[in-house]
């Protein structure tokens, strides 16, 4: 069993005794509740506050939770709320379409698969909650970076990988693909990523109208496309539930 690493086990003690009590706490105070050395505990107080996660007040030099932790905590929060309100859609969306359906939100440079749907059949299927995506080739990479200027600084930045011949990486044709999911409010994925897999997705807003996330369909490309295109019917049901979470989160009408 592998061993725990200690000074990470001191600093979830820090902020544990943080988040209670009094709330400010000097050094004194937190080395002899915790039975550390001074110097040890002021060292992972200077680590903390460093990373934004502990601040010390300049007046008392007392040490408080920081903003960057509320961050986290509502990253969290947001996160868990979106899959909350996506979870009856989701399943509606996968029964209407007969294909599995993904809902991600932007983490890092890429996207994270929060919710998966299987399809609804007896196939063999892997659950992907937690993988992570690209995203200049995604649909659901390419709503996002489309809608979250923070998504879009980040794919500009990165390397944009071919994974096929299909995939679209040259920036400038790259923001062409975004200026048209803006335009007709989603984006497609056909064999941009995978061999003979296809996606399409939709944005989802918060009450802020703020891009919080994007929910799709996957997969093969004889069943979601006809003709070479992408089946209205299943973009359609795509978008619309795209935007019943969006309402469910308090946006209102798109």
């Amino acid at each position: 069993m592998a061993k725990n690493i200690q000074s990470l086990e001191r600093a979830a003690a820090i902020l544990r005794l943080l988040a209670g009590g009094e709330r400010r706490l000097g050094l004194s105070d937190i080395a002899s509740s915790l039975d550390l050395a001074k110097g040890t505990a002021h060292g992972i107080l200077r680590t903390l506050q460093h990373e934004g996660f502990v601040e010390q007040d300049a007046a008392s030099g007392r040490y408080q939770l920081g903003a960057e932790l509320l961050r986290l905590g509502n990253s969290y929060l947001d996160v868990h709320e979106l899959r909350a309100r996506a979870l009856v859609w989701t399943d509606d969306l996968a029964r209407s379409s007969g294909e599995s359906v993904y809902l991600g939100v932007l983490h890092q440079s890429g996207v994270l698969i929060v919710h998966h749907v299987f399809r609804p059949d007896d196939s063999r299927q892997v659950l992907e909650v937690g993988a992570m995506q690209p995203l200049h080739s995604t649909a659901l990479g390419k709503v996002l970076s489309a809608y979250d200027p923070v998504a879009h600084s980040e794919v500009v930045e990165v390397e944009r990988r071919d994974f096929t011949p299909r995939t679209v990486s040259d920036l400038s044709s790259f923001e062409e693909v975004l200026d048209l999911t803006r335009a007709r409010g989603w984006a497609a994925d056909v064999e941009e990523t995978w061999d003979g897999v296809a996606s399409v997705a939709a944005p989802i807003h918060d009450r802020r109208r703020m891009p919080v996330g994007a929910v799709g369909i996957t997969g093969a490309v004889e069943r979601v496309c006809a003709a070479g295109e992408l089946r209205s019917e299943l973009v359609a049901a795509v978008r619309d539930c795209a935007r019943s979470v969006s309402r469910d989160l308090g946006a209102g009408r798109f």
